[in-house]
């Protein structure tokens, strides 16, 4: 617990010493990754100065005995690494809905219900210059209550593709 403490505190201090970069007002795009089944987001982030930003992420599951959906908002500190490349860390949170249902010859089991979760984010990009469009790679720490598989914490690796303008 005391390294996560630390390296959140260490995250802070970076955000304020940070060299400036272009950082788009808007985007939108796709988020590909998979957070207990979560496959598919929808993102948008909004610009709020040359080092931060904000990223919202709905995303959905349909597989054949979890349907689910969920909102997520990340406040994100930016650094340049080298002309087009990035890296990124956020903290936020988010909501969801989840609906289980299990048929398996006589057997039927079936539980729905919503929950809350806190999110950390951490990821590189690519901004081309020629064309408007951001690559990403991230990690999305989840830690939360109510889940329905139990654990309360989920860990999702995604693929970005988001659009500028």
């Amino acid at each position: 617990m005391k390294k996560i403490l630390l390296s959140a505190l260490m995250l802070l201090g970076l955000a304020f010493t940070a060299q400036s970069q272009e950082i788009s007002k808007h985007a939108l795009g796709l988020r590909l990754g998979d957070n207990n089944g979560f496959g598919g987001e929808i993102s948008y982030q909004l610009g709020l100065n040359q080092k931060n930003r904000l990223e919202f992420d709905l995303g959905w599951r349909n597989s054949s005995d979890v349907d689910a959906i969920k909102g997520v908002a990340l406040y994100q500190w930016v650094w340049n690494i080298d002309g087009g490349f990035n890296w990124y860390a956020g903290v936020g949170g988010g909501l969801a809905a989840w609906d289980h249902d299990y048929y398996n010859n006589n057997y039927r089991y079936s539980d729905s219900g919503t929950y809350v979760f806190a999110a950390g984010d951490i990821g590189i990009e690519y901004r081309f210059k020629e064309v408007p469009l951001t690559l990403s790679l991230d990690a999305r720490p989840e830690i939360g209550s109510g889940y329905y598989d139990d654990d309360n914490f989920g860990f999702d690796v995604g693929l970005g593709v988001k659009f500028r303008f």
